[in-house]
């Protein structure tokens, strides 16, 4: 399956007006070393992807977990990066602003 990904991206099957637009992403995957290791975690991709198809047709469990899901993204919040990026790296102070 991945190697019919790879040859629709090189021969124009997804966007026949635009001859090679894929280019850069197939020399990414497969000439300058697929620093992300989307090619090796291809198959447990296409796992998780039908686990997650299986799920979204029980609709209790669905919402279940995406109620669990969203109730823990706290920790993941872009206001906490941005508070740990301005203490650790830019060493500033947060300042006050008022609305009026």
């Amino acid at each position: 399956m991945l190697k019919r990904v790879i040859d629709s991206l090189q021969d124009d099957s997804f966007c026949k007006d635009e001859p090679s637009i894929f280019d850069p992403i197939v020399q990414t995957l497969l000439e300058q070393g697929d620093t992300y290791l989307h090619l090796a975690d291809f198959r447990s991709f296409i796992e998780a992807s039908a686990r997650i198809d299986e799920l979204y047709l029980k609709p209790e469990e669905w919402a279940k977990k995406a109620l669990i899901n969203v109730a823990r993204i706290g920790k993941f919040s872009s206001d906490r990066t941005i508070r740990e990026y301005a203490n650790q790296i830019w060493e500033i102070e947060p300042t006050s602003v008022k609305l009026h």
